[in-house]
C-alpha cells in the first residue's frame, strides 16, 4: 500500500519570519537560519507516485528549490489572499515551459478572485471549481466557508481516504457551530494560530491565537492537532504548554496520513 504523507513546506503567517524590519529575539534566531525561519504557509499531500499542493504563496519558487522539486501539476487553494496565491504566476510559468497543463482547484468565488487578479492564468492552467465528489490522488475532498475575521473569509478542507480523515484550516477565527461541525471526528486537524496570545482588538483580528485554538481543539476533539500559519510572536524554542496531542509545525515536518488501524494492515 502506498503511504500518503503531509509535508509542511511553510508554516509562516502572511508576512513570514523573520520580518525584514524586526530585530526581536525570534526574528534574530530565524535570520540565523534557526527553527523559527518560516516561509508562507503551504503543504503538500503526497506519496511516492504523486503530490498536490494546498495553496501557492509568494515563497513557492524558493520552497520548490529548497526541496529540489522541479514541477507540480495540481494545486488546491483555500482563498485568494496574496500569501496563498502569490506564487501562481511562477507556477503558471513552470507549466508553460514544461508543457504541463496545470490544474488549479478552488471554490467558485475564490476562482473568480483569482481570475480577476491573474486574468491570463488560464493560458497554462486549468481552473476547476471544487464540487461534491472531488477526488485528488484518491482523497475525497469537501470544502466549506469559514470566518476569517477582519480579512473576510477563507475555506477549510476536509480530506478523507480509506479510514483516515483530516482537516486543513489555516485562516479562521471565531467559528460558529456550523463551521466547526465538519472538523469533528477527524484524525488530524491542521489549524492556523498566528500568535501565542494576540492582544489586538478582536474586531481587527483574523486568525485564532493559541489560547483560543486550545478551546476549539477541546470542543472538536481531533486525535491530533498541528498549528501552522505562525507569526514572529511564536518562538518554537519556547512554546507555551500546549494541550495533549497538540504540536506546532516546523518547516519540513512530515506527518503520515493513516490511522493506526490502517497502519496495522500494511
Amino acid at each position: 500500500m502506498t503511504e500518503d504523507r503531509l509535508v509542511f513546506w511553510g508554516t509562516g503567517d502572511a508576512m513570514g519570519v523573520p520580518r525584514v524590519y524586526c530585530e526581536c529575539e525570534v526574528c534574530l534566531e530565524a535570520r540565523a537560519e534557526g527553527v523559527n525561519r518560516r516561509m508562507r504557509s503551504m503543504v503538500s499531500v503526497e506519496n511516492e507516485d504523486s503530490r498536490f499542493l494546498i495553496d501557492c504563496g509568494p515563497d513557492w519558487r524558493m520552497q520548490m528549490e529548497t526541496l529540489g522539486i522541479r514541477t507540480v501539476d495540481t494545486i488546491l487553494v483555500t482563498h485568494a489572499h496574496f500569501d496563498h496565491i502569490g506564487g501562481l504566476p511562477e507556477w503558471a510559468d513552470q507549466c508553460r515551459w514544461t508543457g504541463i497543463r496545470g490544474k488549479l482547484y478552488a471554490p467558485g468565488e475564490v476562482l473568480e478572485a483569482i481570475r480577476a487578479r491573474y486574468p491570463w492564468l488560464d493560458r497554462n492552467v486549468e481552473l476547476h471549481e471544487t464540487e461534491p465528489g472531488l477526488l485528488l490522488n484518491g482523497w475525497s475532498i469537501f470544502d466549506w466557508r469559514v470566518n476569517h475575521g477582519q480579512n473576510g473569509y477563507s475555506y477549510a478542507y476536509r480530506l478523507e481516504k480509506e479510514s483516515f480523515a483530516w482537516v486543513y484550516c489555516p485562516d479562521s477565527i471565531g467559528l460558529s457551530e456550523e463551521e466547526i461541525r465538519p472538523m469533528r471526528e477527524a484524525h488530524l486537524l491542521v489549524l492556523g494560530t498566528s500568535f501565542v496570545q494576540e492582544d489586538a482588538d478582536y474586531s481587527t483580528r483574523s486568525i485564532y491565537d493559541m489560547r483560543e485554538a486550545a478551546e476549539l481543539v477541546r470542543e472538536v476533539a481531533p486525535l491530533r492537532t498541528i498549528y501552522t500559519h505562525m507569526s514572529h510572536n511564536v518562538d518554537l524554542n519556547r512554546l507555551p504548554e500546549l494541550p495533549p496531542n497538540v504540536s506546532a509545525a516546523r518547516t519540513g515536518t512530515v506527518v503520515k496520513l493513516e490511522s493506526e488501524k490502517s497502519a496495522d494492515r500494511i
